[in-house]
């Protein structure tokens, strides 16, 4: 299935919530779309369905699914499943293609290698400021794939990002990694508008993060004023 399919899929298809993930803290729904002959499966995030957080005071958690959507694709990494917002059952929400991960590779073990893959996602969690990267939000595919998921707590304007992804810290960056910042540096400014999606001050905080890894050049230090991996760590 094409890109355009899922796309369409994830856009105008009928959406049937046929279960929920129970573990999540807000409503996640697992859901069936049709349109035509297409069909695939999604996760639902209504907005209604999300619990009020004391320091994500501002905006929709599904508004920063997206705009961490838009951003990897900005920046070409592919790292998070492709995201929509639509209206369903329950009102307006994140529906996001569900992912079928490679129930072979151990997690527990996967998380703390020296994976490439990985790395991306460390550098791309540094971008989002993410807040919540567990080993569980960590979607390896058969096909040799990664993605992510659960990026509701991101962007925030402090720096507070928490993950299980540290074994690049202080490393310096790649020239390519510095050519990606430099890019959505530029598009921060031009084509990318996330203002929809973000406040005004949390684009000025991703701005300001974009700016200050470039100028370090280096990948992240955890902050010491705030816990640097996040609890349950899975």
């Amino acid at each position: 299935m094409v890109t355009d399919d899922k796309f369409l899929l994830l856009s105008k298809g009928e959406l049937v919530v046929t279960g929920r993930l129970v573990d999540a803290s807000n409503a996640t729904l697992f859901a069936t779309l049709t349109y035509e002959d297409l069909s695939m499966n999604a996760i639902y995030k209504p907005v209604a369905g999300e619990r009020p957080l004391w320091d994500f005071q501002e905006g929709a958690l599904a508004n920063r699914e997206y705009a961490a959507f838009l951003v990897s694709e900005y920046l070409g990494l592919g790292l998070v499943p492709l995201t929509v917002l639509r209206d369903g059952p329950y009102g307006d929400g994140m529906v996001q293609e569900w992912i079928d991960i490679d129930e072979s590779i151990d997690l527990g073990s996967f998380f703390s290698t020296d994976s490439s893959d990985l790395r991306a996602m460390a550098f791309f969690d540094a971008i989002i400021n993410n807040t919540d990267r567990k080993i569980g939000h960590l979607l390896p595919t058969a096909s040799g794939e990664l993605y992510g998921c659960d990026h509701g707590v991101t962007f925030h304007v402090e720096d507070k990002l928490r993950t299980v992804l540290w074994q690049w810290a202080g490393d310096s960056l790649t020239d390519a990694e510095l050519l990606l910042l430099d890019n959505l540096s530029t598009g921060l400014d031009t084509n990318l508008d996330l203002s929809p999606h973000l406040t005004s001050l949390e684009i000025a905080a991703i701005k300001s993060r974009v700016s200050r890894l470039i100028s370090n050049s280096v990948m992240p230090q955890p902050n010491a004023n705030w816990p640097s991996v996040p609890w349950p760590a899975f």
